[in-house]
């Protein structure tokens, strides 16, 4: 598919950081697991504080529901985003210097940006810059 995208960047920094922060991550259980043998096999001349057990107990629980909370956003966020994608069709885009303009039949997301397709089967990237109108820009309706 040919993508013509009006300026040089696509979000690819952007692409790199959400695949970084698919890495796996210690579940509840296994935080559990892990509390239960430390207290097992502490040294018993010298016990650890029960408050150090709370409070790494509260710390992970914490994390635990920052990790979900951020799950849900980026949930959210794609979803907005697709709305958004989805009110494109039917309207005008042209890109910043008009090189590029025409009808939106479909628009497809990907991870790293949106692209277009126009009604002449030509593709553009929806980025800054991209002009968004319900009438046909003046180069087109002259044609």
């Amino acid at each position: 598919m040919d993508v013509t995208s009006s300026t040089a960047t696509t979000g690819t920094q952007q692409n790199t950081a959400a695949q970084s922060t698919g890495a796996s991550t210690l579940g509840y259980d296994a935080f559990l697991k892990l509390l239960v043998a430390q207290m097992q096999n502490q040294d018993p001349t010298k016990p650890m504080d029960s408050t150090e057990f709370v409070a790494q107990l509260a710390s992970f629980s914490g994390v635990e529901q920052s990790v979900k909370i951020n799950s849900k956003l980026d949930a959210l966020i794609t979803s907005i985003g697709l709305n958004q994608a989805d009110a494109l069709i039917g309207k005008y885009v042209s890109n910043f210097d008009g090189s590029i303009a025409g009808k939106v039949v479909a628009v497809q997301a990907f991870s790293d940006g949106t692209v277009a397709e126009l009604e002449d089967g030509r593709h553009i990237m929806l980025e800054s810059g991209i002009k968004i109108s319900d009438t046909p820009p003046k180069e087109e309706a002259a044609a």
